[in-house]
């Protein structure tokens, strides 16, 4: 059975609640906007909140597409015990005394600096790291032991935001490469100050160029639903980094055929680069990727319904 095509198609994001998987947020978006393509990039821990991008329509084929190589957390780390899941959904396995001038703003400040740089971390065993075909966290829940490999991740900044003497826990702002695991950092953080941590709440305030601030919620979603998406849909090119190419009415055409067209000029000037992806748009909508090779463009990507939101 062939799917019909979808009433419209853009990029949006939402800001996640805590206790909902991203598959739920996905869940919760098809029912207020009346459209099953929906996916999500940049899956969020159940216990996490804020910034997940959505696709709708044809814009979920640009998912895959997105790099959002760095992204902002807001974390709080829970100080003098750490936990199986590394923050506080799992149970207590360890606790250690919290000294106290590390519960003074000046030594938590210095220590969280400490943090910036590249790092090799072994991700928690409660995620979605894949090991021979399974999940880790199905592997962990069955009770076995399974052995993660460390990978190599950038901290590109961390800075303390406040400390909390009564709950022993620390508020930091952390600037991180894509795939790193912000429990993995309060983990090995603990072990290195010798006092344990966990995580105890995070917030996910940037992926890649999408901030908290271009965030809509699901009860607004659920209250609006494709008059708020068509309002607050991301820009596509912006989102994927690419520069616009605006056509022209009589190009239009030959793109939906996918033949060459003339490399032409960029909106903010120029010719595109050799080699170069640029973004085709036409009246606001994204309606392919396609590449210069010499005095032309030729198609990589063709979205005949055209993702909305180019500004």
């Amino acid at each position: 059975m062939s799917r019909r095509p979808s009433a419209f198609s853009a990029l949006i994001a939402v800001d996640k609640p805590a206790g909902m998987t991203s598959h739920d947020v996905v869940s919760r978006v098809r029912r207020a906007v009346g459209e099953r393509r929906v996916g999500h990039a940049g899956t969020l821990d159940p216990a996490a909140t804020g910034v997940l991008v959505v696709g709708i329509g044809q814009a979920t084929k640009l998912l895959g597409l997105l790099t959002l190589d760095r992204k902002g957390y807001r974390a709080t780390f829970s100080l003098g015990a750490e936990t199986t899941t590394d923050d506080a959904e799992g149970e207590v396995t360890s606790t250690a005394e919290v000294p106290d001038d590390l519960l003074g703003r000046e030594r938590a400040s210095v220590e969280v600096a400490r943090l910036v740089g590249e790092t090799d971390q072994v991700p928690p065993r409660f995620s979605a790291v894949s090991v021979n075909g399974r999940r880790a966290y199905d592997a962990a829940r069955a009770g076995e032991d399974v052995e993660l490999a460390p990978r190599r991740v950038t901290i590109h900044g961390a800075e303390l935001v406040s400390v909390d003497r009564a709950a022993r826990s620390w508020t930091v702002d952390l600037d991180v490469s894509k795939g790193t695991y912000v429990r993995s950092i309060a983990r090995d953080f603990g072990r290195e100050l010798g006092c344990l941590a966990h995580v105890s709440e995070l917030r996910r305030t940037f992926s890649g160029p999408v901030t908290i601030d271009s965030c809509v919620s699901l009860d607004e979603l659920a209250e609006r639903g494709t008059d708020l998406v068509h309002e607050r849909a991301l820009d596509p090119a912006a989102v994927l980094g690419l520069p616009v190419r605006e056509l022209a009415l009589e190009e239009v055409a030959d793109v939906t055929c996918g033949r060459r067209i003339a490399s032409g000029t960029l909106r903010d000037g120029g010719e595109p680069a050799p080699g170069q992806r640029v973004a085709l748009a036409f009246s606001g909508a994204l309606v392919g990727i396609w590449r210069r090779e010499g005095r032309h463009l030729v198609c990589e990507s063709n979205f005949p319904q055209g993702i909305e939101g180019v500004r």
